[in-house]
């Protein structure tokens, strides 16, 4: 069912490409009714246009705050054209048809980026805007509209394929896009609103993001996916390679995660399958490389890399001689991408402008969604207990909070080993905490990482002696473990008899 357009009525705060719109508006001889600031622009561009007072008959008040908030333009916008009722009351109150509303949002988003005055972004929310658009969108069986510029190509080339007149699958999408429209517009608003009011778990909660594109599929060929954004910035931009998967995504968030969650400028993390498989913070960054890789140099094969830092020459060199899906760095010199782009397919992540927030994390479940903080605090020696008779040197401290440190990012139960800020084994994803501990060691051991300094961490505490125990008898010197079982005093017993240091944290780390 094809409808002519007869009047318009233009309403946008993005005043781009308007010149093209009235030109297409202006062969199809459609009138144009506008207010503000687009009717002084649709002056200055020399088309003509009727004011909005000047329609209604009534002026704009309140500072500019009412002006489109009124019968004639919401009847004109909602009445059901074949409706005697609605023609009748249209003809008794002197209204007419309006056809086709363009109308795009004062700019609330930006408005946050740019200030943090609350009378200011309370000026920036559009009440006039989406309710014309809200009006439009449910009455699209008889009226077309437009939410965005970028649509103005789309209604030119409708308007030219039907003389003046727009079809009805045209209008029902448009009105599915402009009610995604105003509900992200509004949910922008509603999070502003808890942020401001520190409301964690608002009664209704209400998500808001932006398509950032279509994957290929998901975790598995058979399935759909998609990355979608919250930010209207991106603080990741990839140089080189393939597309990115479902799959490198989540790994590149993980290893992410854990790099910012490293000093500054320092750490290099190996990942597979969303768990770290190597993880070194020393100072030498080619060092730190090669020591995050020979922790499980097998598991790292087809893994991705994250680097703290800027990746130069030296170190391009080596990432070159191992087949990985992505690599992430603060920056590669001009030599390091020479290198790396002779892998027409490995992906190049720059992350320098990566930050990790805290923001709420959530795992959706058919229609249902838990949310959570996320774990991002840094640790520091405050964080930890020493209940130990034996101290640890501060060499050990450093490495059991390293160890600890990078455990909460390992799935559970998580058991790490390491020396030197450096892992050397790592057990991921058991039911039982004691078949972590043998897949950590089982996994030093392969590699021959054994040596006189090791620590060791787990995520949460121990149950029962047995994991300790196995522990100490594979090297290690000192452990730390979150407190909290009705077995601590039994773990520390044995911590004291064996001679090993033994550190309880204050908090639990588990990672599912």
């Amino acid at each position: 069912m094809k409808k002519k357009i007869k009047t318009a009525l233009i309403s946008v705060y993005d005043k781009n490409n308007l010149r093209s719109l009235l030109n297409i508006l202006k062969k199809n001889k459609i009138k144009i009714i506008s207010s503000g600031g687009t009717y002084k622009e649709i002056k200055r561009l020399k088309f003509k246009c009727l004011e909005v007072s000047k329609f209604t008959n009534s002026p704009e008040i309140l500072e500019g705050r009412v002006k489109t908030l009124h019968p004639k333009i919401h009847a004109g916008i909602l009445n059901k054209r074949k409706r005697k009722s609605h023609l009748k009351d249209l003809k008794d109150n002197g209204f007419e048809n309006i056809d086709l509303v363009i109308v795009n949002f004062y700019p609330f988003e930006n408005a946050l980026k740019k200030t943090k005055n609350h009378k200011k972004i309370i000026e920036n929310i559009d009440v006039g805007g989406p309710a014309m658009v809200r009006s439009a969108a449910k009455n699209y069986n008889d009226v077309t509209v437009i939410t965005s510029s970028d649509q103005y190509e789309e209604l030119t080339q409708e308007l030219k394929k039907f003389k003046g007149h727009t079809s009805l699958n045209f209008r029902e999408k448009l009105s599915r896009i402009a009610f995604a429209e105003t509900a992200y517009y509004d949910s922008v608003i509603s999070n502003y609103f808890n942020k401001r009011t520190n409301t964690i778990f608002p009664r209704k909660k209400v998500f808001n993001a932006n398509l950032i594109e279509q994957l290929r599929y998901g975790e598995n060929p058979h399935q759909q996916s998609a990355i979608y954004s919250s930010s209207s910035n991106r603080n990741l931009k990839q140089i080189h390679g393939k597309q990115l998967s479902y799959n490198n995504y989540n790994d590149i968030y993980s290893a992410l995660t854990i790099s910012r969650s490293l000093p500054k400028g320092k750490g290099t993390v190996i990942v597979k399958h969303a768990n770290p498989c190597g993880v070194s913070a020393k100072d030498d960054h080619l060092e730190s490389y090669k020591s995050a890789l020979s922790c499980d140099p097998l598991s790292a094969f087809g893994g991705i890399v994250s680097c703290n830092f800027k990746i130069k020459k030296n170190l391009a060199i080596e990432l070159n001689k191992l087949f990985l899906e992505v690599i992430i760095a603060n920056g590669f010199d001009s030599d390091a991408i020479k290198i790396l782009k002779a892998k027409k397919n490995l992906r190049l992540i720059d992350g320098t402008n990566y930050k990790s927030k805290e923001h709420l994390k959530f795992v959706s479940f058919n229609k249902d969604i838990i949310l959570q903080s996320e774990d991002l605090n840094l640790f520091s020696n405050k964080n930890f207990k020493i209940v130990s008779r034996r101290k640890p040197t501060s060499k050990q401290f450093k490495d059991l909070i390293f160890a600890f440190n990078v455990c909460r990012y390992v799935k559970s139960n998580a058991i790490v080993l390491a020396s030197e800020k450096t892992t050397v084994g790592i057990g991921s994803g058991q039911p039982s905490r004691l078949d972590s501990c043998q897949i950590a060691i089982n996994k030093m051991k392969k590699f021959n990482l054994q040596n006189d300094n090791l620590v060791a961490a787990s995520d949460a505490f121990f149950p029962f002696v047995d994991s300790i125990e196995k522990l100490i008898q594979s090297g290690v010197k000192a452990v730390v473990q979150p407190s909290g079982s009705i077995k601590d005093k039994e773990i520390i017993n044995f911590a004291n008899e064996t001679d090993t240091v033994l550190l309880f944290s204050k908090t639990r780390h588990f990672r599912h």
